[in-house]
């Protein structure tokens, strides 16, 4: 299931984003293609090479889920309308789990 997300323009830069199929985490494609956890290393994507990085990752439904754009700066940084929910997929639950006592 995804949700409705927002259309950023051609030249916007913007970053693939999915979840790892065996893990759940969320993951972001870097400039060579892989995917990663770490923030600091997504790749930020214009024009038609965005278009087809999205396709691409469309196809890989073995290793990731639901792939889709958001905006970042040109460096990769997470930014734009949906920071807040970018910001929580980066660094997890906003609730602590633990042992009740």
């Amino acid at each position: 299931m995804s949700s409705v997300r927002p259309k950023l323009k051609p030249e916007t830069p913007k970053a693939v984003t999915a979840w790892e199929t065996a893990t759940g985490r969320t993951v972001w494609m870097t400039a060579d293609g892989g995917w990663t956890t770490d923030t600091s290393k997504i790749g930020a994507f214009t024009g038609d090479e965005a278009e087809e990085r999205l396709a691409g990752a469309a196809k890989q439904e073995t290793d990731i889920n639901d792939p889709y754009f958001m905006e970042v700066t040109e460096a990769g940084t997470i930014t734009g309308r949906e920071t807040l929910r970018e910001t929580i997929r980066a660094n997890g639950p906003t609730v602590a789990y633990g042992d009740k006592a």
